[in-house]
């Protein structure tokens, strides 16, 4: 049986940046995964790595709201009637978590993470030789009245964490995006963040470099996963791996490892859907653009532009529905001239989200040795990296750059089986 320092499960951008940190600090590291890496959410979200008034993403759990989404009445949105039925304890959950002090708390736990956000992008694409995939474009959120009290509040949060950002008359946004048209709609540029042409690319690009410095990537089934006395093992293609310290960064796919462990985390899988789409002759766009309100973002990609869609309630494997796409590219034609499709078909993902939108990164309660990466709902591939250091300096017994106490898996335990749904 071989035998490695770490085994990480799960080989997106997270894991793949856990693997990368721990190498730096001379652990021997297997990255196990049942595919090749990047093939999930990681390469499926809008390539934007945001420096903004950093709140979370909302959703309601009003049974009015929930009607229109589960109606498909909404474009921000949907809920199936599956997802309704039997996510009401995650909803309220999530929405109790999405007052002021909640707000807060996010926030201020995870301030620092995104302050570090770009720098450690940029040192691993550095490295990886993957700086050809990033742009310093920053960010343009197009608000209305329906989200106003929320854009109120993200620049009420990048005032006191100091994150510059302008809000653009419609002569400032027509000189930074001449083809985007925002009639009525309110315009903020967040001039801090980077955003990528390839966010598949690049977390490939980082697979190749902690396989270049001597990392094993393998496939195999992380629910083979067993431990005793301190040892875990696995079995990979190439045969059983086994090691004193293990990283669960399976994304939407944790809990089906971590149940049957006892770690009944309230973890819903958030699907979203993209597509890209050509821009109409003569039209360009040079960054990306989130229609905060209506749940879409455009973005500027090495295939076209990608048109992103707000989140989809529903069970992890439900077949695609193509209601929310519609809905979206609908709405983005109003804003930019957008061509024909470049895809054959819309891309699914899911990614994993808790009730507070945080991620657990840290310690198993119950299981020396095993460690969490997950639950980064839609800030996977932004914060993936910043995430990756502070676990790993976290098993390296290093003094974390942010406080990991906000993201432990503790937070959860008096409430699991309250917020556990099937």
């Amino acid at each position: 049986m071989r035998s490695v320092d770490v085994i990480v499960l799960g080989a997106g951008i997270a894991g793949i940046s856990a693997a990368l940190h721990l190498q730096a600090r001379g652990r021997q590291v297997l990255l196990l995964d049942r595919g090749p890496a990047g093939e999930e959410a990681s390469r499926g979200n809008a390539g934007v790595i945001a420096r903004d008034g950093c709140i979370p993403h909302r959703l309601s759990a009003s049974p009015m709201v929930l009607g229109a989404q589960a109606l498909g009445l909404r474009s921000d949105a949907h809920v199936s009637w599956w997802g309704m039925r039997h996510h009401l304890p995650w909803l309220r959950a999530f929405r109790d978590a999405s007052a002021s002090v909640g707000v807060s708390r996010y926030v201020r736990a995870l301030a620092p993470v995104q302050a570090a956000a770009v720098g450690e992008h940029l040192a691993l694409a550095r490295a990886a030789n993957a700086l050809r995939f990033f742009r310093p474009t920053g960010l343009v959120k197009l608000h209305d009245a329906r989200d106003a009290e929320a854009a109120e509040l993200e620049a009420h949060f990048a005032r006191i964490y100091g994150t510059g950002y302008s809000e653009l008359s419609s002569v400032e946004l027509a000189r930074l995006e001449p083809h985007l048209v925002a009639r009525g709609l309110r315009a903020v540029y967040w001039p801090d963040g980077q955003s990528v042409s390839s966010p598949g690319g690049v977390t490939k690009a980082y697979a190749r470099l902690f396989r270049e410095r001597g990392g094993i990537i393998d496939t195999g089934d992380a629910l083979s996963l067993t431990g005793a006395h301190g040892v875990w093992s696995v079995r990979a293609s190439r045969g059983a791996v086994e090691a004193g310290t293990v990283v669960v960064a399976l994304g939407s796919w944790s809990a089906d490892l971590l149940t049957p462990l006892g770690y009944a985390f309230p973890l819903a899988a958030l699907r979203g859907y993209h597509l890209h789409l050509r821009a109409a002759a003569g039209a360009s766009l040079s960054r990306p653009v989130a229609d905060v309100a209506r749940g879409f973002v455009l973005s500027p990609m090495e295939r076209g532009i990608r048109l992103t869609t707000g989140v989809e309630l529903a069970p992890r494997d439900a077949p695609a529905r193509p209601r929310q796409m519609a809905q979206a590219l609908a709405a983005a034609r109003e804003i930019f001239p957008l061509g024909s499709p470049v895809d054959a078909a819309p891309w699914l993902g899911a990614r994993p989200c808790l009730p507070d939108s945080l991620p657990v990164i840290g310690p198993a309660p119950a299981h020396p040795g095993l460690w969490f990466c997950f639950g980064h709902a839609d800030t996977g591939f932004a914060l993936g990296p910043a995430t990756g250091r502070l676990l790993a300096e976290m098993i390296a017994g290093e003094t974390p750059f942010a406080d990991p106490d906000p993201f432990s898996a503790r937070r959860f335990a008096a409430g699991w089986e309250m917020l556990r749904f099937a």
